[in-house]
């Protein structure tokens, strides 16, 4: 009988260091328990991932909106209709990536038609640089702030490292100053460490996973683009031969 109330007061007693352990590793304990320093290290990397999502949100939907685009566009294109009625519809029209490369190119077309016929022999060189110029816009368009998630992914670890080393020393300087190396002064340091770990590998990771993904969705635009540059380059040129 008195084994058993032992054995209950032990389960009472345990549950209650639980419970009140529970709270001390909570992620606002974490954080309010923290050293300044790791504050800011946590306080910096949360606005980093909080960005670095906001930046992917929108790339998502840029890529996606340019690809949709790249499609339409190539359809009309290849459908057979002329190209003086391809460029009346789309001059007057919001335009991007491989559209926007295909009025800039007639644009270019119908200045050197309808003015000098002396600068016709030149015209296939100033459509390509048109043409790459457009490409090299609408590319920098669609990468801009592709650099802040490289960023994020190759720095974000090493600040959480630093965060970790940080809450590492405020652990031993707990121990130093109070005599005591039991659990209960080494684990709030340790956690904070960790903490801080886990914020920074929370804003990699993401980062570096859509970076690679929106790099390579990036490449194989900019060969479509390039290769459709080819394609009505070849149009050109024939067209030239004609005229001259």
């Amino acid at each position: 009988m008195q084994s058993g109330i032992l054995l209950l007061a032990q389960a009472v007693d345990v549950s209650s260091i639980g419970a009140t352990g529970g709270e001390g590793v909570s992620v606002v304990a974490l954080f309010l328990q923290a050293h300044i320093v790791v504050k800011v290290v946590m306080v910096g990397l949360l606005f980093a991932s909080i960005w670095s999502w906001a930046v992917i949100v929108e790339k998502i939907f840029t890529f996606r909106s340019a690809r949709k685009a790249t499609d339409r566009f190539e359809q009309m294109f290849w459908s057979g209709q002329s190209l003086e009625e391809l460029y009346s519809a789309m001059a007057h029209q919001k335009t991007q990536a491989m559209s926007t490369m295909f009025v800039a190119a007639m644009r270019e077309w119908k200045r050197t038609v309808e003015g000098s016929p002396k600068s016709f022999r030149g015209i296939q060189l100033r459509v390509e640089k048109v043409m790459d110029v457009t490409i090299n816009r609408e590319m920098d368009r669609l990468e801009r702030r592709l650099l802040f998630l490289a960023s994020v992914g190759s720095t974000a670890p090493f600040i959480g490292l630093f965060g970790t080393v940080w809450g590492i020393m405020t652990s031993f300087q707990a121990i130093a100053i109070s005599k005591n190396s039991s659990l209960a002064v080494v684990a709030p340091g340790i956690a904070e460490a960790l903490f801080a770990t886990a914020l920074g590998l929370l804003a990699a990771i993401p980062s570096v996973l859509f970076y690679n993904k929106f790099n390579n969705d990036s490449q194989r635009l900019s060969q479509r683009l390039e290769s459709f540059a080819d394609e009505f380059a070849s149009i050109i040129s024939r067209q030239v031969d004609v005229r001259t």
